[in-house]
Parts: C-alpha cells; sequence; structure tokens
C-alpha cells in the first residue's frame, strides 16, 4: 500500500454515498420494537448531569441532553424512539464515512473505497449499535477517528496531526473509558514501531496531555465518589458476564463483524503486520493486535469489545485485495460489494428489529439460531437484544394500576422500589402518564439519585420475595402480578407488593440497597 494520492475532485463520493445509505437504514430501522433498557437510563442520567456516573462517562449523557434540548424543547419534534435514535444513527454515517476516508489515506481510489464502506455497512454489531442510544455509537467514530489520525501522522511522518489526536482522544475517554485500550495500543505501536522516534518530539506528549485534561472533570469526580467504575466493573465481571473461551471470543469476531468480511479484515491485518505493502501502516496493525491481547488477558470478554479496532483492518484488506488487481478486473469491486449486500440482507435481522416479532422468530428457528445472551441469564424466545425492548410499557400500566388503587391519602407517601435501573427507567419515563412518583433503585446511578424517605408509609415493589421484603416490612401483600411474553425471563411474572410498616429508618436501610452491577 502506498500513501494517499493526491486528491480530486469528489473524492469522497463513495463513502458520502454509503453514509447516506447507512443514515436512511438506521431511520428506517430504528423505530424497532420499541425503547431498548438501557436507554431508559441514559434519560434518566440526562435528568441528573453530572461529570460521572457509575457505569459510564459523562460525554453521551450530555449529547443526549443537548439533543433533546434542540429537537424536544426548541423544534418541538417529540418524544419518539426516532428523535432519540437520531445521534447514533448520525454517528454510524460519519464512522462509514471516516471508513472511506481511511482507505484513500491507504492509497485506495473508489472500488476499494465502496469494499471497505460495504463491509462496515454489514457488519452486525455495527448496525446493532447504531440503532439505539448508548455510548458504543460514539465509541465507534471516536476510534475510527484516531486510527485516521494516526494513518495520517505516519504519511507525514509524525508532523501533523498530534493536537487533533489528542482531543479524538480525550473526548473519546470523556464519552467511555475503553478508549484507554485505544491509548495502551497506540503507544504499544509506537513503540514496537520506527515511530518511537516520535517520541524524542513535543507531538504526542501534547496530545496525551490535551487527552488528559480533556477527562480529567470525569476522574475528579470518581476520585469524589469512591471510585465507583472500579467496583461496578469488579461486580461485572465477577458475577454478571458469562465465561467465554478463546476460541468462542474468536469465534464471535467471526459473527458479529460478519463471516463474509472475516477474509477482508484478516487479510488487511496480514498486510499491515507483514506485508511490504501495509508495513508503512504497521502501528495500526499493532494497535488492534495489543487490544486483542489486553482483552484476551482480561478472562471475560464480550466478541464487541474488539468492534471498534476493525474499521482500519478492513480499510487495509480493501487496498490489499482490490490494488493489485489489473484495470481488466474491474469487474471485482462492485462483485464483492453485491456479495456483501446479499450476505448482509441475510443476518440484518439478527441486528436490526425490521422483522414482526413472530417472523423474526420463525425465522432465527429455520437458520438453526439459538437465542442468546453475553450475560449469565437465562433467554426465552428471543436474543437479549431484542428481549430488552418488551414489556416496559406494560410493566409500568401494571405497577400504575396497583398506584391509582391505594388511597388518595396514601398516594403522596407512597415510594416505587424496583430492581433494576431498566425498570427503574421506565417508570420514570412512562410513569408521568399515570402520574408515578419517581422510581427509588439500588441499581447503579439510581443508588445516588434518593431522595429521602420522609414521611414515608408505603412502597410498591416490583419483584423480589415476600420473606425477603419482610425483613424491613411489617406487612407485605400481594398487589398484581405483571408478565409479558417476550421479555428476558427475570423480567416476567413479576410480582406487584404493597409494603407497608418499615421497621427502621429509609436511611438505615438504603445503604443496604447498593447494586454496582
Amino acid at each position: 500500500m502506498e500513501p494517499a494520492p493526491p486528491r480530486r475532485r469528489f473524492e469522497e463520493v463513495v463513502p458520502l454515498a454509503f453514509a447516506f445509505i447507512t443514515l436512511a437504514v438506521h431511520l428506517v430501522a430504528n423505530r424497532g420494537y420499541g425503547y431498548f433498557r438501557d436507554e431508559f437510563y441514559y434519560l434518566a442520567c440526562s435528568d441528573h448531569l453530572a461529570a460521572g456516573y457509575v457505569d459510564h462517562p459523562p460525554l453521551s449523557i450530555l449529547l443526549l441532553r443537548l439533543n433533546h434540548l434542540v429537537l424536544v424543547d426548541l423544534l418541538s419534534a417529540g418524544e419518539s424512539l426516532s428523535v432519540l435514535r437520531l445521534l447514533p444513527a448520525l454517528a454510524g454515517a460519519a464512522a462509514i464515512f471516516v471508513t472511506g476516508v481511511l482507505v484513500r489515506e491507504m492509497g485506495g481510489g473508489r472500488r476499494e473505497q465502496a469494499v471497505a464502506c460495504g463491509a462496515f455497512l454489514i457488519a452486525p454489531l455495527y448496525l446493532a449499535i447504531d440503532n439505539y442510544y448508548s455510548m458504543n455509537s460514539f465509541d465507534l467514530l471516536f476510534w475510527t477517528l484516531a486510527a485516521l489520525l494516526v494513518v495520517r501522522l505516519v504519511n507525514s511522518e509524525g508532523r501533523r496531526g498530534w493536537v487533533p489526536l489528542g482531543f479524538v482522544l480525550g473526548f473519546g475517554l470523556l464519552n467511555k473509558i475503553s478508549v484507554l485500550w485505544l491509548g495502551f495500543g497506540l503507544f504499544a505501536g509506537i513503540l514496537l514501531t520506527p515511530a518511537r522516534r516520535w517520541l524524542r518530539s513535543p507531538g504526542p506528549w501534547i496530545a496525551g496531555a490535551i487527552a488528559a485534561l480533556i477527562f480529567s472533570p470525569h476522574v475528579v469526580w470518581q476520585v469524589r465518589n469512591g471510585w465507583p467504575t472500579i467496583e461496578f466493573m469488579r461486580n461485572a465481571t465477577g458475577s454478571k458476564m458469562a465465561d467465554v473461551s478463546i476460541p468462542g471470543f474468536f469465534a464471535g469476531q467471526i459473527l458479529v463483524m460478519h463471516p463474509l468480511n472475516a477474509p477482508l479484515w484478516i487479510a488487511g491485518l496480514i498486510s499491515l503486520l507483514f506485508m511490504k505493502e501495509g508495513r508503512r501502516w504497521r502501528l495500526v496493525g499493532i494497535i488492534y493486535v495489543a487490544v486483542l491481547a489486553l482483552l484476551l488477558l482480561g478472562g471475560k470478554s464480550r466478541a464487541g469489545y474488539l468492534g471498534p479496532a476493525y474499521p482500519p483492518l478492513l480499510a487495509a484488506g480493501a487496498v490489499a485485495f482490490l490494488r493489485p488487481a489489473s484495470e481488466r478486473r474491474k469487474w471485482i469491486a462492485p462483485a464483492a460489494v453485491a456479495i456483501q449486500i446479499a450476505g448482509g440482507a441475510v443476518l440484518a435481522p439478527f441486528a436490526l428489529p425490521v422483522l414482526p416479532v413472530e417472523t423474526f422468530i420463525a425465522y432465527q428457528k429455520a437458520l438453526g439460531v439459538s437465542p442468546s445472551t453475553e450475560e449469565r441469564k437465562d433467554v426465552g424466545p428471543l436474543p437479549q437484544q431484542y428481549a430488552d425492548m418488551f414489556g416496559w410499557e406494560e410493566m409500568v400500566g401494571a405497577i400504575g394500576r396497583v398506584y391509582q388503587g391505594l388511597p388518595d391519602a396514601e398516594r403522596p407517601h407512597t415510594a416505587i422500589y424496583v430492581q433494576n435501573y431498566g425498570e427503574a427507567g421506565a417508570v420514570d419515563f412512562f410513569g408521568r402518564a399515570w402520574g408515578l412518583p419517581r422510581a427509588w433503585s439500588g441499581h447503579n446511578n439510581y443508588w445516588y439519585w434518593w431522595r429521602g424517605g420522609d414521611g414515608l408509609t408505603t412502597v410498591l415493589i416490583l419483584g423480589g420475595r415476600r420473606e425477603d421484603h419482610l425483613r424491613s416490612f411489617q406487612s407485605v401483600e400481594e398487589a398484581a402480578i405483571f408478565d409479558t411474553s417476550y421479555a428476558m425471563p427475570y423480567e416476567r411474572h413479576l410480582t406487584i407488593w404493597i409494603a407497608r410498616g418499615l421497621k427502621a429508618p429509609p436511611a438505615e436501610l438504603w445503604p443496604l440497597t447498593k447494586n454496582f452491577s
């Protein structure tokens, strides 16, 4: 591979076209089956702006708040899935565009851009994370931008791009702390290649200082709150995440990036590490290997954790495959894109909720696919990604009917306690129509948001066992049972309890509810 050729007019027309296609796909599909569990939590966090949260830094929450201010408050677009999910769709479109630019920086042209962008477009992981609101869609964009800036640094012999890289890494960290893996990979790549001479210049240190300065408010928040994210990660890896074998982890890479893309990114990695044409950018290949090693050494890693590291491999693979082809074989790129689109359509329903739910269940059964989760939980007829989009409004309705059935004088002194942030966020979101108070929960940041229990006489509790609740209350009676068909099994057949007569002051009991996981 060679450095980017001289600029031509409209040279980015291919990645721009794929960016519009990506945006269109998500705008059509992102109304989906319903709100995803984590989206309720993100919305709740956006009502409690802070420099940090138990399970994530603050940038994605600030962006969500700004999105609401502009689209809902200023433009009166109304609250909807489409409004909520616009930013991740735009982030996905931007990331695929940057991937196309990466191809050009590595010496490729429009054919190579089409193949790399086509590979990005069909990757199930990317389709999924860009289709609902979370920090992961922005994480993918930050990693891809960082890869582009690193390639440009290589092309300029380390002379240009350190300041932008510092900003990308800093805001990337402020979005998701796994960008630390990227920083580790970058440092390893610099040390293990001739780029180590850059360390004698101020550029890398300026970039590091910028990133650290941007990230520092979150570090201060962690210190002031006793490093809750460390407790969260320890609990999650110890009791929540399922064990994954090394062969299973590698098989997961094939699946989340789409089997058709495996030859492309593998070729890209080989080219970057070993081939004469790609070794100019070996640093980028080392970043991937270093992050891979970190994840494997960690023992419990989800397949998707490595996902943001693939765009530069797709770009390098497209150049490695197509650049040597002669002019007589121009048909290779269009044929490859056609195969990508056909193969992508087969797996797309597993990443995008484009089929009616019963049709999807039949489709996965016809393909011999069993519903799965990467957590230590049982699954029902749907994979967890989809199961967590069902039952929330009905659940809140069941709670609302019990609440409205309480005596008028009792309701102002009643709290609602639920087991996790998904349930709590759903109560806060849908409960407004029922006049419900904001939910209480000990799960993650909801534990910090407790507002005290002065005057409390009654608590509606969703789930749990009566004998456990009787440890804290004089009386616990069953009020209703909520059930649904498609949600995760632990969110089905839940009893709604009416608990009265606290045995201790709320301030003494609340610390016992803490659950960072």
